[in-house]
Parts: C-alpha cells; sequence; structure tokens
C-alpha cells in the first residue's frame, strides 16, 4: 500500500517572519506615497497616513494571532472563515483569493520585477519588445512565476532558504536607504525638511486636468479630511497587505500555536517601522509640493515624482543619475522575495479547500516533497494567464474593498468563536479583547463605507467578483458528492 505523502513541518519562528515580511515589502513603498501626498497635500499626514496603516496592520495581526493559536491549519484565514460563519463564506474567501487577490498579486508584482529589469536592459525587455504574440515584460514575469513555483515544488526547506536570503537583503536595503537618507537630509545646506516644516499639518487635495497641470487646491477639514485620509490609506493599506499569509503554512510549522502570533507581530512591526521610517527620509530629501511638469527631480517633489516612483527619486538625492540602476536593483531582488513568499504560501488556501470538496481534488494531494505540488502549478497557470491578459491590475483595485470586508469578517470572528466555542484552546488571545479588536471593526468599516462613496465602481465589481463564487460553491459541492 502506497504511503500518502504528508506536509512536512519544517518552518521555524525566524523562516515564518520572513515569510511575514518579505510577502509584505514589494514595490508599493516606493510609488505609493506620490499619490498619498496629492490626496493629503501635507507632510505631517502623509506620515500620519503611513503610522494608522501601520497601526491598523499591527491591530488586525495580533486579533489573527488568536484565531491562528486556536487552529493551526494549513489554509489559515479559509479555515478560521469556515469555522467562525460556515463553509460558504471560507469557500467565498478562497474562491476570491485564487481568482484574484493572491494570483492577481502574484502576477503584478512579477510585472513590477520585469518592468525594473527593463530598467537594466533596456534594449531587451519591455512592452515595446515582442516575440511572437507577446512583449518580452509579460514573458520575464510569466518566466519569475514558473522558476518560484518550481523552486516551491522542490520542497519548503528550498523555498524558505530563498524566503532569508532575499528578505533579510531587502531589509537591510530599506534600513540603509531610510537611515542613510536620514543623515544626508540633515545637512543644513539641503534645507528640503525646513520647506516641508511650513505646511506640516496643513491638508490640501489638488485637482488635475488632463494634462497633469494643477487647477484647483482644496483646503482639508472636517468630513472632507476624513474621507481624503480614508482614500489616501488605500495605497499603504495596500503596501502592508500580504501579512495574513504565514497563516495558510500553520500544517507545516514546527510550532504553529506559539510562531503564528509571534511572526505577525514580529513581521508586522518590523515593516510598518521601516516604511515610516523611509517617508521621514522621502521627506528629508524631497518637498512634498512639487511642480507636475518640472523636468528637475527636487522641483517635481513627493507628489509627481517621476513615475511616482518616489523612492527612486529621493535615492537621486542620495547617490545621483545612477539611483536609477541602484532602485532598479533593489526592487527587482524587492520583489522576487515578495513572489515566493506568497507563493509559498498562497497553494496552502487551495490545497485545504481541495480537502474540503471544494477546489481541484489533485490540488489537495501532497508530492514527494511534502508540498502540495498540483496547488502550486494550478496558481502558477492562473498567474501567468492573469500576467498575458494584463487585466490583474484592474482586478486588484476591484478587489481592495472585498479584501477589506474579508478582514473585518475573520476579526470579527474573533467575537463569534469566543462564543461558540468558549472552550476552546487559546494559546494566545488577541491584544486588548475586546476594545482594540472592536476599534479595528468600526474603523474598517468606515473605510469600506468611504470606499462604496467615492469609489463605487470598483468596489461594487469586487462584490460581484466575490457573489460569482456563490453559484461556483453549489457546483463544486454537487459535484463533490458524485
Amino acid at each position: 500500500m502506497e504511503k500518502t505523502q504528508q506536509l512536512k513541518k519544517e518552518i521555524g519562528l525566524l523562516d515564518a517572519s520572513m515569510i511575514v515580511i518579505g510577502s509584505m515589502i514589494g514595490s508599493g513603498i516606493f510609488i505609493v506615497s506620490a499619490d498619498v501626498s496629492r490626496n493629503l497635500g501635507s507632510p505631517g499626514y502623509l506620515l500620519l497616513a503611513w503610522v494608522i496603516t501601520g497601526i491598523i496592520t499591527l491591530i488586525s495581526a495580533l486579533s489573527y494571532g488568536e484565531l491562528a493559536g486556536m487552529m493551526p491549519n494549513a489554509g489559515g484565514q479559509y479555515v478560521y472563515l469556515r469555522e467562525a460563519y460556515n463553509p460558504l463564506v471560507g469557500f467565498l474567501f478562497g474562491w476570491t483569493t485564487f481568482f484574484v487577490i493572491e494570483t492577481g498579486t502574484i502576477a503584478a508584482v512579477a510585472v513590477a520585477f520585469a518592468k525594473y529589469t527593463g530598467v537594466l536592459l533596456p534594449d531587451w525587455i519591455g512592452t515595446e519588445h515582442t516575440l511572437g504574440y507577446f512583449n518580452t515584460q509579460q514573458l520575464l514575469a510569466i518566466g519569475l512565476i514558473m522558476l518560484l513555483t518550481f523552486v516551491n515544488i522542490r520542497g519548503v526547506k528550498n523555498a524558505k532558504f530563498l524566503q532569508l536570503i532575499f528578505t533579510m537583503t531587502k531589509i537591510g536595503a530599506l534600513l540603509g536607504l531610510a537611515v542613510l537618507g536620514i543623515i544626508v537630509g540633515l545637512n543644513p545646506q539641503k534645507g528640503v525638511w525646513d520647506i516641508n516644516a511650513i505646511d506640516f499639518w496643513t491638508p490640501v487635495k489638488l485637482t488635475l486636468d488632463n494634462t497633469g497641470k494643477i487647477i484647483d487646491q482644496t483646503y482639508l477639514s472636517g468630513i472632507g479630511l476624513w474621507s481624503a485620509i480614508g482614500l489616501a490609506l488605500i495605497g499603504p493599506l495596500f503596501s502592508s497587505s500580504a501579512w495574513n499569509n504565514v497563516t495558510y503554512i500553520a500544517g507545516e510549522m514546527k510550532n504553529p500555536k506559539r510562531d503564528i502570533p509571534l511572526s505577525l507581530l514580529y513581521g508586522t512591526l518590523t515593516v510598518s517601522a521601516l516604511y515610516i521610517l523611509a517617508n521621514i527620509a522621502y521627506l528629508m530629501l524631497l518637498p512634498l509640493k512639487g511642480e507636475p511638469q518640472a523636468s528637475d527631480t527636487l522641483a517635481r517633489g513627493i507628489m509627481f515624482a517621476a513615475n511616482d516612483r518616489v523612492g527612486t527619486a529621493a535615492a537621486e538625492m542620495i547617490f545621483g543619475k545612477i539611483a536609477v540602476i541602484i532602485m532598479a536593483v533593489f526592487i527587482m531582488i524587492s520583489t522576487f522575495g515578495c513572489n515566493n513568499g506568497i507563493i509559498l504560501s498562497g497553494a496552502r488556501v487551495y490545497y485545504a479547500m481541495a480537502k474540503d470538496g471544494l477546489f481541484f481534488k489533485k490540488a489537495g494531494e501532497i508530492n514527494k516533497n511534502g508540498v502540495p505540488g498540483v496547488s502550486l502549478i494550478i496558481q502558477c497557470v492562473w498567474a501567468s494567464l492573469l500576467c498575458l491578459s494584463g487585466t490583474y491590475s484592474d482586478l486588484l483595485d476591484y478587489t481592495v474593498f472585498s479584501i477589506l470586508v474579508f478582514y473585518i469578517l475573520t476579526i470579527a470572528g474573533v467575537f463569534i468563536l469566543r462564543k461558540k466555542q468558549p472552550d476552546a484552546p487559546r494559546p494566545y488571545k488577541a491584544f486588548g479583547y475586546p476594545i482594540i479588536p472592536a476599534i479595528y471593526l468600526v474603523f474598517a468599516t468606515g473605510l469600506c463605507i468611504n470606499l462604496l462613496i467615492y469609489k463605487p465602481e470598483a468596489s461594487w465589481a469586487g462584490v460581484g467578483i466575490v457573489a460569482l463564487g456563490i453559484p461556483v460553491y453549489y457546483i463544486w459541492k454537487k459535484l463533490d458528492k458524485q
């Protein structure tokens, strides 16, 4: 009789922390501050947006820690939602994760890697260079996804080693950039911080015409300010997402009840601190306000950094023109490690769904290396198709609302399971329960309402993607019974 393969428990606390940090840090920290600046128009509120993001992320991660300690099973958040509510809610999360959230993120990060490779190899990689029907940027992105999928199919040991190397490298590089930026910015001859200090807490919303020229400035206060903050948080929150991926790999952790909560704490705290330091460095090196038509990096400021590449603009103030190459290499390292962590963890959700009869049966099988190989391949194929279609960016925009809703449902699940399973072992309990998790629920619900009001098309499209999973759930249930 053939021995059934099992998941191998080879992931420790350091490995899990590297997966949290590595999955969170992609390319967003080097880009989204430009959009936040245009929405809020104030150095103080730019930093406040990142501080709020850090607090929200930390609160939600600490709340997930209780669920992770209770249910240290492969699939993580999918399992929490299934147990707190019902299998349908768990499936809708898994469906959206596979259809868009995880695979769309893999595609987006892979394309970001390819774009920055094009900076180093402009004669070879770019949308203008084609091989057959597809451009070389798309093909390189798919090549990256296939390579990392192959590494992961070979076993967790290989994948976690790769994650450790690339995550440690980008932690050091991002910390180095932030510290060096602050040191250079302290030079009184620069005077950039003094410029930013003049209107440090004066929020202004800019209106641009079709050519990118500023045509109106509105000083924000009251409800208008809170709405602007809510919209401005979308980029930072997305740049700080994917921390929950570590919950998916609980089945392969040596001590998941202890290590998942701790890795969530260490990982989210580290990334939040790095992001805030990076934004302080930006403000030390570049004026927040600028002119969209200016040709000079300093004159464009953070708001209008070329292609929103704030990180590159800041690095240019330190290293000069070679900063373009330095940042391209750095972002390639960052996106490479980011995608490895996402590919590693995401496949475990589909594996858990398949074990429940809610995904392709083969996805629930473990290969000879102790990993869900078929699940990894299915994820690879769909993410690659999204790269070719070019729709991943739109799909991700649509799911920002849905991601928040699933966060809300999961943290509300802490309250529900305290009632449904009061005697279940809880080696770790949600920090500040019930007040802190309740504050998160109120805040996140407010963000969702804000998105429905100011970005209704994208928000309702996200709801539509989730709703598409309802008939799929019943079809799969029917097929599983046959």
